[in-house]
């Protein structure tokens, strides 16, 4: 597309930026909760390993941050059609501080609890369940339809900011500063993004049938997701693509041997720098009706990407295949969000996140633990190159056995 077609699509997201400043707050605390987040995603991982050195406790790690995410994903879906989403944001952010102010002081003892940080890390990751719906579904609320591709956008946009900055910064702040330092950015994050979100109006709740338990609200908001196979299909193809094509626990290993925290920064950022450049280049989007095609497409060139990682030995090769599996595991990311944005109504948004985020966060912890289980058995290359081939067959299943899926076009 031409450069002045392509400056007028950045400038209109710019001006949803300018001209709303409810959407503009929350962005805004978005990006920097993400980039503080990032962090401390690289640093958990990297001192499990430091202290273990287990790719297998790595894969526990994961495991333990899941488990409580299972459950408060679906509840705080059901509390964000029920409560003020913005006071939601406010609770997540304050209790997500004091955790991080946790493993601040933890990281400064000369010998740091093994146990603090995996429950820790569990509680951070089960406040994140209750937070991400309501992130996710106020979004509605504060945009009007129109503008939902936009919003897909400049979200992919920030999921780069914070996946390549946060570890290539992290790293070297893990490697020059140490392991508290890199902790206490993440709390000045979630500080940060509190201030922002207590800015946010008071947005009234949306479901219909305030009378209704928690169960029910969880069960109808089940009954419509299953009743869509388009919707079924984004949250299969995504869960599983990561389940097997997740190799992320093995980057703290695969650092080790190659250079230490400041390759694990590259090796985490790798993939976001492939998702902003699709980012920067998402002109293309809106002329595609096949969003479920695109998404299929996607996801099986993420396996591809993830194998050929598995069988190189440069790192600059390695660090190339990540980049591309980042830029298609984006493009399944934006593709998703606009058929979510089109299918949904609002008051069954905030359930729906809930299993969103399940589909979305689970299938790479639950991934990070296969990899490094088959990686104990069997060696790391193998259970990154598995997963790849296990990865583009179970996207080709679902596409099979979810024709509805398959054939879906966008309106």
């Amino acid at each position: 597309m031409a450069t002045g077609n392509k400056f007028k699509i950045l400038m209109h997201y710019l001006n949803l930026l300018k001209h709303n400043p409810n959407y503009r707050t929350l962005y805004f605390a978005q990006v920097i909760s993400y980039f503080g987040t990032m962090i401390s995603s690289i640093a958990l991982p990297y001192q499990i390993y430091l202290e273990t050195h287990s790719t297998l406790f790595v894969g526990l790690l994961s495991l333990c941050q899941l488990l409580p995410l299972l459950f408060t994903a679906l509840f705080g879906g059901v509390l964000a059609d029920r409560q003020q989403r913005s006071k939601i944001l406010i609770f997540t952010n304050l209790f997500l501080a004091l955790c991080s102010s946790l493993l601040i002081w933890n990281a400064t003892l000369l010998k740091p609890h093994i146990s603090i940080i995996f429950i820790t890390s569990a509680i951070m990751f089960g406040l994140s369940g209750l937070q991400r719906p309501a992130s996710v579904s106020i979004q509605q609320q504060l945009v009007d339809k129109k503008d939902f591709g936009a919003v897909g956008a400049l979200a992919g946009i920030s999921y780069s900011f914070g996946a390549l900055g946060g570890p290539a910064i992290g790293g070297l702040i893990i490697a020059h500063f140490g392991l508290a330092t890199a902790y206490s950015c993440d709390f000045v994050s979630f500080l940060i993004a509190l201030t922002c979100v207590l800015r946010l109006p008071a947005l009234s709740h949306t479901q219909k049938g305030k009378d209704q338990s928690t169960f029910s609200a969880f069960k109808e908001g089940c009954q419509y997701a299953f009743s869509r196979q388009e919707l079924l299909g984004t949250y299969f193809v995504d869960f599983f693509a990561m389940i097997f094509g997740m190799p992320m626990a093995l980057f703290p290993a695969i650092a080790h041997t190659h250079g230490g925290p400041k390759i694990l920064g590259l090796l985490y950022a790798a993939p976001a720098a492939g998702a902003g450049i699709i980012s920067l280049s998402s002109n293309w989007i809106n002329r595609v009706s096949r969003h479920s095609v695109a998404i299929a497409v996607a996801a099986s060139l993420w396996g591809i990407a993830i194998i050929l990682f598995g069988l190189s030995h440069q790192i600059w090769l390695s660090l190339f295949f990540l980049v591309c599996a980042g830029a298609a595991d984006n493009v399944s990311g934006i593709f998703r969000q606009m058929i979510w944005n089109q299918t949904i109504p609002n008051e069954f948004r905030g359930r729906l996140s809930g299993i969103e985020m399940i589909s979305y966060l689970s299938g790479p912890k639950l991934g990070d633990t296969e990899s490094a289980l088959v990686a104990a058995a069997f060696g790391v290359p193998f259970s990154i190159i598995s997963g790849g081939v296990l990865c583009i067959a179970a996207v080709a299943a679902c596409c099979y056995y979810l024709p509805k899926f398959w054939n879906y076009r966008a309106q």
